[in-house]
């Protein structure tokens, strides 16, 4: 009898022991790693730096004008696709699918805009360096909106003549469609690029500066969209407190588990730091190219682009001074770790973000850990992962962290839907 006692004794005290070890593991951290812990708080995020190309950037009737272009399907060539046909407010302005959809297909996936207005470089190569001239590119895209500059300046003679005048001035008189095409763009589109060659350089400017202007007031519109706290940060917070209840009750033993792994072992805080946890850099993680698509350069041919945007931060449409414009006047140009190089998207609300990657080559937060445990050759460039080998647990455990990324936008309902 009091050998069972002994062993029932045991039992209890080495099932208390094992509470106890996953209760110090979910609440315990070194002082290097509180710190890190703090970077990636949203409490660390600071106020929204100003865009010096963009002297609308915090003008609010701009936003509101922004927001009426953002869900206005009328500003494309079938009338029936708006900025909010891929960015939904209700998917975390993603559209759920592997490649974004407009008239027609592309070739990449649809990035949010939660969070864009801190960010130096917009989609996934970097070939906008700002959010009003990341707005403008689908618009002339022909398998996006698909439409004309000059389309969209009449569609604002006629639909927003008041408003525009009450931001920026009155409009031009477009009323003579000989002088103003009702198509007419610098577009590959040969009867489009024909109408814009026929027009004086006055009037090409007259209509461009009417789409510079829109995408300016997108853009004031997109940087009212921010990420809000999720039950990481309410963790993070509890942890800076020392409230060791809190903080169990924000995450759970796998949750909290996932996090060490993220902030460890996994080593996703290599490119995915910072309280939007992602460093806005560029980095190739060997994605395979997706089905029926030639393999992706990235940044190699965005960063031309960029350096070559008719709308980037040096040229005339930009409001920035000759001092402004850092991120362009140093960008790195050229260099093999720029071949196959993405931009890792923010992972705040990635559980409602997927498919994964830049061609949504991977439909679940599984598959993506899969592929990081891998490390495979790259099919451009070279891979800069190095295998990591978790464990089944582990990467459930990652995964479940991630999900508590979860917290939706600041923005009221009003800003999330056609005002």
């Amino acid at each position: 009898m009091k050998r069972i006692y002994l062993i029932v004794g045991g039992v209890i005290l080495t099932a208390a022991a094992i509470v106890w070890w996953a209760a110090a593991s979910q609440t315990s951290w070194s002082e290097a790693e509180v710190v890190t812990l703090r970077g990636l708080w949203i409490g660390s995020l600071p106020a929204l730096p100003p865009d010096p190309s963009n002297v609308y950037a915090d003008h609010p009737q701009a936003a509101k004008f922004g927001q009426r272009l953002f869900f206005d399907t009328r500003f494309s060539s079938n009338g029936e696709v708006a900025c909010a046909t891929c960015h939904k407010p209700e998917l975390m302005f993603t559209d759920g699918l592997p490649l974004a959809k407009g008239v027609g297909t592309t070739t990449r996936k649809t990035m949010t805009i939660i969070g864009t207005a801190y960010s130096p470089w917009l989609f996934w190569d970097g070939r906008k360096d700002s959010q009003w001239a990341q707005a403008l590119g689908p618009m002339e895209s022909a398998v996006e909106h698909g439409g004309t500059r000059a389309q969209y300046a009449h569609l604002v003679d006629e639909f927003y003549r008041d408003e525009y005048k009450s931001i920026f001035g009155p409009l031009p008189d477009f009323s003579d469609r000989a002088r103003f095409p009702d198509v007419a763009a610098p577009v590959d589109d040969p009867a489009a690029r024909a109408a814009w060659d026929g027009m004086t350089q006055t009037d090409r400017d007259a209509v461009t500066q009417v789409y510079v202007n829109m995408g300016k007031a997108i853009a004031a519109y997109e940087r009212l969209i921010q990420p809000a706290p999720s039950r990481f940060d309410q963790y993070v917070e509890a942890l800076l407190n020392n409230d060791k209840q809190a903080m169990q009750a924000a995450l759970t033993a796998d949750e909290a588990a996932g996090l060490r792994l993220f902030i460890g072992k996994a080593q996703c805080i290599s490119c995915h730091n910072g309280p939007l946890f992602t460093n806005n850099e560029f980095h190739n993680t060997g994605v395979p190219a997706a089905q029926g698509l030639h393999a992706d350069d990235g940044r190699a041919s965005g960063v031309v682009k960029a350096l070559n945007d008719e709308f980037n931060c040096l040229s005339t449409w930009s409001d920035a001074g000759e001092n402004d414009c850092a991120e362009l006047r140093f960008v790195t140009a050229e260099g093999a770790q720029l071949e196959g190089a993405f931009k890792p998207p923010t992972l705040r609300n990635v559980a409602e973000t997927g498919p994964y990657m830049h061609a949504g080559q991977f439909a679940t937060l599984e598959e993506v850990l899969q592929h990081y445990n891998r490390a495979p050759r790259a099919p451009v460039g070279h891979n800069e992962l190095e295998m990591i080998a978790l464990t089944q647990n582990e990467m459930s455990q990652l995964v479940a962290f991630l999900r508590t990324l979860s917290g939706g936008v600041t923005a009221p309902p009003e800003l999330l839907q056609a005002p």
